[in-house]
């Protein structure tokens, strides 16, 4: 079994659009309009953007959390908690061993929670 979408509540959805657009570094998947559907494609893990989803906590990995949330802020998102090392990964249960996980948390164009993660050398 593997994942294969999950869903995140978008009341705007051209905005809603333009702000994952941007964040994730990757164009609009497909438009069906109506319903009211915006998909990206992660990987091969479908991101939906749709009015009558629940908010979900989104968590998404990035090169360096630290520059990722210095850029964010120049374009004017908002910050809800400052890059921190969370947990330093000893063994490969959760990440490679000889890392720190480092997370920070931004709000979206929506008003969801967003995570951002980094697995990066001690």
């Amino acid at each position: 079994m593997r994942l294969v979408q999950i869903a995140q509540h978008a009341s705007d959805l051209p905005r809603a659009g333009e702000f994952y657009a941007a964040l994730l570094g990757v164009e609009v998947r497909a438009v069906f309009n109506p319903p009211g559907l915006l998909f990206f494609d992660l990987d091969g893990v479908r991101l939906l953007l749709e009015a009558g989803a629940p908010s979900a906590l989104l968590y998404l990995a990035v090169p360096d959390v630290r520059e990722s949330v210095s850029g964010l802020r120049g374009r004017g998102v908002e910050i809800i908690e400052e890059p921190t090392v969370i947990f330093s990964h000893a063994d490969d249960r959760l990440g490679p061993p000889g890392t720190d996980e480092w997370m920070a948390f931004i709000r979206d164009s929506e008003g969801n929670t967003v995570g951002l993660v980094s697995q990066l050398p001690r």
